[in-house]
């Protein structure tokens, strides 16, 4: 066994020379240490917080074969074809590979020629492959996205329940599991479902101090996702939607309007999903428009951008997508687009699909229980850094991150919020009671729809109160007030406003009322993050850095981000190397990239420098 400082620096030397970094964080060396020692552990690592390193140093170090279970052939082959960039011997097994490939990996694996091999959990719990692992004897394993063991997670797949089978037919293996969102409920259920014996638990800071969080009133998707892709305009973007025909309309908007957008779900012919996928890993497209079914398999780390532009199941379900986006550490913007409606819909989906797979009441419950709290967050005024921390248990030190939309003074309350909302429920109380918030907004528009003639509504006092408004606008603030517990909503298909005890206090005066509504882009401010971000970089030897990974990466047929991620990219437009010695001191350079790039990234700053008379700095 390796002395503290042995390990430490066997680590260190590992990390350079495949990766290029100098350092790890806390919590990765204790997991790294777990790993060698063969000791089981939870680890629990935000996305873009280095999850991945915890198990890809150990087999190197330890000189062994690991296996890592995925779930997702996509995100097996990205993970592969990256550490295969950087040197590193790995291998995945898994349905797409035909006959002679399994068995060269296989015979890889015997002769020890790897150190990492991926493969999904069905596979991994097959009769025949458990006998020749035993025979391999392969003894640790890493179990990547967790979370999705436990039922009371927010991606629960039956088909990780198998893996408790590893301890029964191998009962010296180490098992390591790895996630990046996970309450302390999910964090138990994974120990329990995995048999975890005496494990290591480490927990790393949820918060994501380079992401900026903002939530906005929906009002027009189109116009608002747009406007918030401008400010992203060549970069990588997601843009999550809650159906199919949703994804569809809003990426032919988008893609008129210049976006080089394609739209992404799990009801699109195979060949054009993978077709998609690609485009967006190779930066073909720089936008992808999709319901949660794209994303997990996506090791894209520049994602400057998500957007979604519905209310998602869970804060857990948020933290992952969202987590999506800037995972090279790089600042990158999150805006969940939100409607009241949205919630009322979710929850109507949740008990129709348990009714239908008649499903235990307590999974019911769970289920609304998370779409409540997820609607708090979205509906709430205070720090997102904040909430978002504290729902996964962990406390907020600093009393403004300056990187969210509440914390930037972003957010704008409707001027006389109280009159508004008296309004809106005088019209609910002079209609009877009978109409849903489409018909109710209507009448405070002053439309002339047919419904409105039959009903007379045109003659009712408030017809055409909120005039001034959009409609749209009118049924944002009428769900503002669902939220707010103002107004009831009956269940059903064709749902209907009613007031409540909390209504007449506000018609009476007693009781004041805030609501929001979009303030205008112009006002969209950059968070601290990202104005650090760029100092000292020479924006244009950036693009130019770009330009060139994108040409090598179309050369070796892999994602350009397998280059070079976006922060070597810029570290290299601010030191602007020109000798291999200078390159080899950047961060993300490791011994292979080196020898391989080095010299034709020292000729391009240096062409650069010459034609557009830079110094080095």
């Amino acid at each position: 066994m390796l002395s503290g400082d042995d390990l430490h620096s066997q680590i260190n030397t590992v990390l350079k020379k495949y990766w290029g970094f100098d350092s790890l964080r806390p919590q990765q060396e204790a997991a790294i240490a777990a790993g060698i020692e063969g000791r089981d552990s939870l680890v629990v690592l935000p996305t873009g917080g280095g999850k991945s390193l915890c198990y890809q140093i150990p087999p190197i170090v330890a000189r062994r074969t690991d296996v890592v279970v995925s779930p997702l052939i996509a995100l097996m082959k990205d993970q592969v074809d990256g550490l295969r960039q950087a040197g590193y011997p790995a291998a995945a097994l898994h349905s797409g590979l035909d006959l002679d490939s399994m068995r060269e990996v296989e015979s890889g694996m015997a002769n020890g020629r790897y150190r990492l091999i991926f493969a999904a959990p069905e596979r991994l719990v097959a009769p025949r492959f458990l006998q020749w692992l035993g025979r391999a004897q392969i003894r640790n394993f890493a179990v990547d996205e967790a979370h999705c063991i436990s039922q009371w997670g927010h991606d629960f797949r039956p088909e990780y329940r198998q893996l408790a089978e590893l301890k029964t037919r191998l009962p010296d293996v180490s098992l390591h599991a790895f996630t990046a969102t996970a309450t302390m409920r999910v964090r138990d259920d994974i120990m329990t479902q995995l048999r975890l014996r005496d494990p290591v638990e480490l927990i790393g800071t949820f918060d994501r101090p380079n992401l900026l969080y903002r939530v906005v009133p929906r009002i027009d998707v189109n116009s608002q996702t747009l406007d918030i892709l401008n400010r992203h305009r060549n970069e990588a973007a997601i843009v999550y939607c809650l159906s199919r025909k949703d994804t569809e309309s809003l990426s032919h908007s988008l893609s008129q309007n210049g976006i080089r957008a394609a739209h992404y779900h799990a009801g699109l012919d195979p060949e054009k999903r993978r077709r998609t996928q690609e485009d967006f890993m190779a930066e073909r497209l720089d936008v992808v428009v999709a319901t949660v079914a794209f994303g997990m398999g996506i090791d894209r780390s520049d994602v400057r951008c998500v957007i979604h532009t519905a209310l998602p199941k869970s804060v857990e379900h948020y933290q992952q997508e969202a987590g999506r986006a800037g995972r090279d550490g790089l600042a990158a913007e999150c805006v969940l687009l939100y409607s009241g409606a949205d919630a009322m819909r979710l929850q109507s989906l949740i008990e129709r699909s348990a009714a239908e797979a008649q499903a235990p009441a307590q999974l019911i419950e769970s289920g609304i229980k998370l779409l409540n709290q997820m609607r708090s967050y979205a509906a709430g005024m205070r720090c997102r850094h904040a909430a978002l921390s504290e729902y996964f248990g962990q406390r907020y030190e600093a009393d403004k991150c300056d990187a969210c939309d509440v914390c930037l003074d972003e957010v704008q309350g409707v001027e006389d919020g109280t009159v508004t909302a008296q309004k809106i429920l005088s019209c609910i109380a002079r209609t009877d009671q009978r109409f849903g918030a489409t018909h109710i907004a209507d009448i405070l528009a002053g439309a002339k729809t047919a419904r409105i003639r039959q009903w007379r509504h045109d003659q009712v006092t408030t017809y055409g109160l909120l005039g001034e408004l959009p409609r749209k606008s009118i049924l944002n603030l009428i769900y503002q007030l669902v939220d707010q517990g103002l107004i009831d909503r009956s269940e059903g298909d064709r749902p209907t406003l009613h007031l409540n005890s909390h209504s007449w206090d506000v018609m009476r005066d007693e009781r004041k009322v805030q609501m929001q509504q979009p303030k205008s882009t112009k006002s969209v401010k950059s968070s601290r993050v990202e104005t650090e971000s760029w100092e000292g970089v020479d924006r244009g030897l950036f693009e130019s850095l770009r330009d060139l990974r994108r040409d090598l990466a179309g050369e070796r047929g892999v994602p350009a981000y397998m280059i070079f991620g976006d922060s070597t990219l810029r570290e290299l437009a601010r030191q602007r190397p020109l000798t291999l010695d200078d390159f080899a001191r950047v961060r993300g350079v490791g011994e292979k990239k080196l020898l391989d790039l080095g010299g034709g990234f020292v000729a391009h700053i240096k062409a650069y420098c010459e034609d557009n008379d830079v110094p080095r700095p």
